[in-house]
C-alpha cells in the first residue's frame, strides 16, 4: 500500500480542467493521483488536505512556547494550541508520497501553503535539537524513511525553470525543497505549467506538456517502488 497525501494550496477553488478560471496546480495534483488510481487502484490510500481554502492556524507566540516545551510538561492549552499541528504531522509521517499542488504567488509560495509548512517543521516531531550536542544541534527525524515530495506549480511568467531567463526570481521548489531537506526528505520531484499570464497557445502547451510529464512521474514513482518492494 502507498500512503499519499495531496496538498492543494492555490486560492483558486477549482481545476483549470474544469473551469477556465480555475487553478493549474490543482490540475496537476487532481491528475497525479487519478492517474495513480488508474495504475495502480489496489495500491493507493489518499488523504486529502486543502490549505488554499481551508489554511492552518499561523505560528504564534503560544504555538512556539508549547511547541519548544517538552510535552510531558505541557499545560492543557499548549496540548490544545498544538493539536492542528500535531494532525498535520501526523499526516505527514503516516505519507509515503506527499503531492503539493504549489502556485507561485509573487516568486514564492502561498501564505497558506507557508503556514502548513510551518506547522509541520516541529521540533521532537520532524526535526530533533539539542543544544549540548557536539557539532550540529539540529538534526532531520525523517531521513531514511523513503518519503517523496512531488512539487506541481504554476507560474505567470515563463523561463522561471532551471536554465530559465528569471531562473533566479523563482523560489517556490528551492524554498520548499529547503524545508523538507531540514526534516529529512531529499526525494523531490516537480513540474510546472508557465505562461497562466499570457493565456494564448503558449499557456495550451505549456498544459499539456506538464500533463505529459506527470503522467510519466506517476509512472517513474510507481516503477521505482515496485522495485524496492522487490529487492
Amino acid at each position: 500500500m502507498t500512503d499519499i497525501l495531496h496538498i492543494d494550496a492555490s486560492a483558486r477553488p477549482h481545476s483549470s480542467a474544469e473551469n477556465p478560471f480555475g487553478s493549474h496546480s490543482r490540475r496537476l495534483t487532481e491528475r497525479f493521483t487519478r492517474r495513480w488510481r488508474e495504475a495502480h487502484a489496489q495500491d493507493a490510500s489518499i488523504v486529502y488536505r486543502d490549505v488554499g481554502q481551508h489554511p492552518p492556524q499561523p505560528v504564534t507566540g503560544g504555538w512556539i512556547h508549547a511547541a519548544f516545551t517538552k510535552p510531558e510538561q505541557r499545560l492543557p492549552w499548549m496540548t490544545e494550541t498544538l493539536a492542528e499541528s500535531d494532525a498535520l504531522v501526523d499526516e505527514l509521517l503516516d505519507a509515503d508520497i506527499i503531492v503539493a499542488g504549489v502556485p507561485m504567488y509573487n516568486f514564492a509560495a502561498p501564505a497558506q501553503f507557508k503556514a502548513w509548512i510551518d506547522n509541520i517543521v516541529r521540533v521532537g516531531r520532524t526535526f530533533g535539537f539539542d543544544r549540548s550536542r557536539t557539532g550540529d544541534p539540529y538534526w532531520p527525524l525523517l531521513a531514511d524513511t523513503g518519503k517523496t515530495l512531488v512539487i506541481l506549480s504554476s507560474r505567470g511568467d515563463h523561463g522561471y525553470g532551471r536554465g530559465g531567463r528569471i531562473e533566479v526570481l523563482n523560489h517556490v521548489e528551492a524554498s520548499v525543497a529547503t524545508a523538507f531537506n531540514y526534516i529529512g526528505i531529499t526525494d523531490i520531484r516537480s513540474v510546472a505549467v508557465e505562461f497562466d499570464e499570457f493565456a494564448d497557445a503558449r499557456l495550451r502547451a505549456s498544459i499539456e506538456k506538464a500533463e505529459m510529464e506527470v503522467d510519466a512521474l506517476v509512472a517513474t514513482l510507481i516503477s521505482e517502488r515496485r522495485q524496492r518492494s522487490a529487492a
